[in-house]
Formats: structure tokens, sequence, C-alpha cells
């Protein structure tokens, strides 16, 4: 018997998976002594035994890996025996490098979510239960490595019944970090305005949500608050209150079951709600199960979540209903995630509040997909995604991004990881900007890098970007567009030469004017203007992103001049005769009245023209009422456009506006809004044929259209074109940051 001795070093997801206990039990399977312990790098293993036995341990590990546990890299070295006498966990060895692999926070897995519901079970009806394969992670982590004394659960001293599962090997709470039961454990508690705690029970939640009362939650990544869906005078309270007159409500529901009955759901659809991320997922909703318009006015999607915690597990099969559940700020606040912030920010919006005592570490928003082209799509990058890392064949220096104005996010480089945070709103607040630089903070701590260069986007006036000038560090600016396409090039590790589409609302382009309809040739040494589309007046400038119809204006004013008001258009009565006046005066001055290559203003103009939406409630709401007008559609026709042979190439869209004018009152509005759709898509495949690109990318707000993007796949992939869009990164200013750091 030949006697060797390992040390092995595992870098991946490898902590807080049940991967020590993993290790610990086939090392015992395949008589091994030594130890295991986590470590700031990730898991270190040193085995002794039969050298026959250990290559059979090393051919099983790949092929036994706990749930969610990933290997990214193995390094096994050999060494002097030690002489052990048995095999056993070992203390965290800390080391000055930071592991990468972080783990998000996890759903219920079935067992934990059976066990809730099991009278026998000395967890039944714990809302903080949870074992080595699932509960909070990245939410209650204070610094690596991952062990409970570095985590918000320190406080809570595990009792006997505990201490006994998390030393029996088979028992798969075997030194799972977040162990707690109701003796031990996490509490709920009722949260008086006066900052008082009480005692209280799920029932009182129950009771008071019957009640149509809003409450106020603690959940896992901050509040939330909460009504019941089916009651409309409820909703309409909350609506009221949290002062949001229009933008969809997410809804928690307990089952897949529960949420089909609501919404029609395709496989994939079934698998990403399914998920242990527990996003929130944009599906079509049915018409025949009656709910409040107030959920969502005048949208044919539905956001549905199932449980992300055993206390929303609880929650959700104890009411028996779908349950509103937003995050719980005030408009342009991030969301609380302490007592006291709720008390300051939610009282006026909540009736009751309700909380537990298991700190917050960073507030973690609920994460937003869309199943685009059969992949989920991540719209919001918060819990459940965050803080998993973007991989690369390559290591790049040290670096920070700070990512742009609106859905902002920051990211850090980790040798080949870059890693994203998670979602921080638009930077517009006292409340966001301050929450910016505590994740600038935190981030750079919590990895331990230090960076060499800071890069921001070209937009003087973004508050990221006046946040890097303050900096000493050596700083970057990258143009807002080449940035998106770049997040879509680091995601799927892609090289020059890219070809890639950036469509959307506006940003600062390298010539200092506002670009959002971009064609960019990426090379090795930047990038090239291929093409744009044709230049429009901005009616008020920002305003015009909250008034599509000061868009449309815009685009009728290139098209007619100051002729346009001398003439009988009924579509002008939407502005009244003043507004009309000095319209007409900024437009012929050219005051206040910036041109824009923008797609997504020009999606905002035809919205408006076809008297779809003329202002927007919600960030992006005249696109989503346009692209579901068009889903009613089955035409595949267009309209014409003309690719003026220019450097850039000019995509002339009068043609296509014209058709559209043409139409309007002749043609049905769904069929109208397709043809659009349907016109966009051959533009991209127009300008694609001609030149020597093979891969494509599509990025940038539009492309959270599923409609636009699907079309857009479908023709270039007929034409074997390789197309790559956003998936685990937004494809809206939330991939920003990631694109900067890949510059």
């Amino acid at each position: 018997m030949s006697i060797k001795q390992l040390q092995i070093t595992f870098k991946g997801l490898v902590q807080g998976v049940g991967f020590r206990p993993f290790i610990y039990r086939l090392a015992t399977d395949y008589q091994q002594k030594g130890w295991v312990a986590n470590s700031s790098e990730g898991v270190t293993l040193v085995i002794e035994g039969d050298s026959i036995q250990q290559n059979d341990f090393l051919t099983a590990l790949p092929n036994q890996l706990p749930p969610f546990a990933t290997l990214e890299n193995v390094s096994i070295q050999s060494q002097a025996r030690t002489y052990f006498k048995t095999f056993e966990i070992r203390l965290s060895a800390i080391t000055q490098q930071k592991s990468a692999f972080v783990l998000p926070d996890i759903s219920p897995c079935q067992a934990c979510r059976v066990d809730l519901l099991n009278p026998h079970s000395r967890f039944y009806r714990y809302p903080f239960t949870s074992c080595c394969y699932c509960g909070p992670r990245y939410s209650i982590m204070k610094q690596q490595p991952y062990d409970r004394i570095r985590t918000s659960m320190a406080k809570f001293t595990p009792c006997s019944d505990c201490q006994a599962d998390y030393n029996t090997p088979e028992n798969r709470r075997f030194h799972s970090q977040t162990l707690a039961c109701s003796h031990c454990g996490p509490q709920l508690f009722q949260l008086t305005p006066s900052a008082t705690l009480l005692a209280t029970t799920l029932t009182t939640i129950i009771h008071s949500l019957k009640q149509g009362k809003i409450i106020a939650l603690k959940g896992v990544g901050g509040f939330q608050l909460i009504v019941d869906a089916t009651n409309d005078e409820a909703v309409k309270r909350l609506r009221l209150k949290k002062q949001r007159p229009h933008k969809p409500f997410a809804l928690l529901v307990e089952t897949l079951a529960e949420a089909e009955s609501l919404c029609h759901l395709n496989a994939i659809e079934q698998q990403t709600l399914s998920t242990h991320q527990a996003p929130i997922v944009l599906l079509k909703r049915r018409k025949n199960r009656p709910l409040p318009d107030s959920i969502a006015p005048n949208n044919s999607l539905l956001g549905l979540m199932l449980p992300a915690s055993p206390l929303h597990q609880l929650l959700a099969h104890d009411f028996k209903q779908p349950l509103v559940v937003t995050s719980g700020n005030r408009c342009g606040d991030p969301i609380c995630i302490n007592d006291e912030q709720a008390l300051i920010q939610l009282t006026g919006i909540a009736d009751y509040f309700f909380t537990h005592n298991r700190p917050i570490i960073r507030p973690l928003d609920d994460s937003i997909v869309r199943v685009i082209h059969h992949q989920p799509t991540v719209f919001r990058r918060a819990r459940g995604y965050t803080p998993f890392p973007i991989t690369l064949n390559k290591s790049i220096n040290p670096r920070i991004a700070m990512g742009g104005h609106l859905k902002n996010t920051i990211a850090i480089s980790l040798g080949n990881q870059l890693i994203l945070s998670q979602h921080l709103g638009d930077l517009t607040s006292l409340g966001s900007r301050n929450l910016f630089q505590q994740t600038l903070t935190d981030m750079c701590t919590f990895y331990g890098v230090e960076p060499t260069t800071i890069i921001h986007d070209l937009h003087p006036d973004y508050y990221s970007t006046q946040h890097a000038q303050e900096s000493s560090l050596k700083k970057r600016a990258v143009p807002h567009h080449h940035a998106h396409i770049l997040a879509s090039m680091a995601e799927h590790d892609l090289q020059p030469p890219v070809l890639g589409f950036a469509w959307d609302g506006v940003g600062l382009g390298a010539d200092k004017t506002l670009w959002g309809g971009e064609c960019l040739g990426i090379n090795d040494n930047g990038f090239q203007r291929i093409a744009h589309f044709k230049t429009f007046p901005l009616v008020g400038g920002d305003k015009a992103a909250n008034e599509p119809r000061r868009a449309a204006l815009g685009i009728l004013y290139s098209l007619y001049g100051d002729a346009l008001f001398s003439q009988t258009f009924e579509w002008l009565s939407i502005f009244s005769t003043q507004e009309l006046k000095l319209l007409r005066q900024s437009l012929n001055k050219q005051l206040n009245t910036p041109q824009t290559s923008s797609v997504g203003r020009l999606f905002d103009a035809v919205s408006s023209l076809l008297d779809v939406c003329h202002f927007n409630q919600f960030e992006g709401q005249a696109a989503i009422l346009l692209e579901q007008l068009a889903a009613r559609s089955k035409t595949s026709r267009c309209y014409p456009f003309i690719l003026q042979q220019s450097e850039p190439i000019i995509i002339d869209w009068h043609p296509l506006i014209l058709g559209i004018i043409a139409d309007k009152g002749q043609v049905s509005r769904a069929d109208i809004a397709a043809k659009f759709h349907n016109t966009l898509a051959e533009i991209s495949l127009a300008i694609v044929k001609p030149l020597s690109y093979q891969t494509i990318v599509l990025n940038g707000g539009c492309f959270q259209n599923a409609l636009l993007t699907e079309s857009c796949i479908t023709k270039l992939e007929n034409e074997k074109f390789c197309v790559y869009t956003a998936q685990k990164i937004p494809p809206n200013d939330g991939g920003l940051a990631l694109g900067q750091l890949f510059i």
C-alpha cells in the first residue's frame, strides 16, 4: 500500500454550498485522513491515505458536487506525510488574497420547504430555517472567508440540538453556517412607531393583509411593501402612498401551479421562475384570471416570483392568494435594510411594520428577468445573482468602473474575474448617492482590491463621472454606447472584431452629441462608428424622455420643418395652443433641442404618433406598450428606409415615418406597430450583410424588447451570423460598469 499526502486548492463556488461537509463525507468514504478548511481564496484540502483510493477520490469529486458548487480551478501538490489520525473540518485559514466566488442568497431548498410544513420537524413553521444548500449568503457576509463568525449570524449561538445537527456528517445541516431554529435563531417582531420590538406571529401579518392593510416586511435583502393583490382598494392605496401611479407591481405566489393559473409559461419560464435565485419573471398574463387592473395597468405582462425565503414561503402558504410585493423605499431612494431606515422612509406608506433581528449587511432588491429568444435575460441584477462573477480567459489589472447615472451598478476586477455590484438605482437622490459610495468602499474592502485605474462614462453631468473625477487614481472615460457593446463582449468573453448594435435612450457619444441608435465596429484599438440613425431634435432636452409626444414633435419637425405648424395635423391637438407656440419657437431657434440618433426616442415618437402613449408615467412605458401592441399582429411586412452611403452610414427613417403616417387610420395600430419592429430588424440585417463581420452583439435598453430582439436575432442567424445578446448582465444601463471594466 502506497500512502501519499496531497494538498489541493479549490477555487470557484465552494463556500456556502456545503462543499466542506461534502469533502468530509467523501474523504471518509475513501478512507483519507487530513483536513479541509475555507480560505480567503476558496477551499484548501489536505488528504493522506492510499494512493489508489486517492485517485478514486479525485475521480469521484467533480462528479458528485453538491448543488450550486462549481469548480473554476483545482491545483494539486504532493507533500511530506504528517501521519494524521482523523479527517476534520478546520477553522478557516485567512490569507490576504480574497476569492471572487462568493455565493448569492439562495431560496429555500426542497428539503427545507418540507420541514417548514412538517409538524414533526424541529423546524416546523420556523421562518428563518436553512441548511448547507440554501439560505442567506451575500446579504449577511461581513467579510471573507464564509464562516458564521464573519456573518450577521454570529450573534446567534446554536442551541444543543442545532449544535448536534452541525456536528453530524449525515445531516444536511452539517457545518451549515446559517443553522438556527426557533430556540436559538432570528425571530420575527412587530416594529412600533416608537421603534419598540414586540413579539409577533405570522398570523398577525396575515390578519393585517386580509384587512387590506399595507405592511412593511423585512425580507432577505431589505424591507418590502406588501398588500393583498386581490384587493383593488389596497393596491390603489399603495400606489397613491408610494407615488407610483402606473408602473406594474410584482406578485408573490406560493407554487408554480399558482403561477401557471395567472400567466402563460413555457418550459424555460417555468425553470427560470423555479431557480434558486427566485427572481421576478416577466410573463404573459392570462385573460381569464380576474385580478385588479391596478396591479399592472394596461399591461399584458405580469411580474411573478416564488418565495425567496422561508418567511415568504409561509406568508404565501398561509395567505393562499397572490400578494403584491414591492421594494420598501420611497421613490428614488434605496431599499431600507434596517428598522431605523424603515421607520423614517416608510412611515406614511405602511400601516404596520414587521421585522426580524438578523442584520442585513448590504441591500439587495429582487432581481428581474425576462425570457428572450429561449434565454433568461436579467433586467435587474441583485438578490440571487449578485455577486456571481464574469470569468475571462485572461487577467486584467485591478480597476474599478463607476457605471452610468440610471440603473447604476459598479464593477471591480479581481484577476480574471469581473464582479458587478447589485443594482443601486438612479443616482438622483442623496440616499442613492450615499449607497453608491458605501458600495464602492464595501466592494474594494470585501474583495481586497486596490484599483490602479478608475473608469467612468463620458458624460460630465453623471454623478458617477463626477465622483470618479474626484479620485486621485488614473482615470479613463468610455463612451456610453461603446460600454454597452463591451458589456456583452465581457459576458461572452468575445474578442474583436465584433459588430455591435447599441440601441437605447440617449448617451454621450465620442463626438459629444447624444447617441442612441449606433452600429459600432469594435477593433483592437477601440471602435469605429459604422452607422447610426438620422438625428432629430429632442424638444425640451431631457423632458422628451418623460413626454414621448416631444420626441414625436421633433420627428415631425425633421420631416416638415416649420410648415408642420401650418398644416391641419390632427395629432398636434395633444399640445395646447400656447405649448405649440413656445415649442415652435424653440425648434426654429434651436433652443434646448439637442439632436439625437436615439432608437429609444424613436420608439417613443411612434408610440405617441399612434396615440398609444404621450406621457411616460414610468421609464420605458411608451416603448413597452408599443411592443405589446405589435405582439397582437401577425404581419411580416416592413416599411421602407434608406441607408445613406456615407461614413458613417446614416439610417434615414424618413420613409418609415411617412409610411406610418400614411397607414394611420387605414391599417390597424397593431399592424403598424409590428411593421415598425420588423423594419428595425430589417435595418440591422441590411447594415450587416455587406460588411465582413461575423460576430454580432445586440445591447442597450431597446433590446429589453423581446419582439425586437427576437426579430433581429432571427434575421441575422438565418444569414449565418453569430449573434450575442445580454443574458446574465442587464442590456440596460445596469450593465455599463461591466463594459467599462472590459475596456
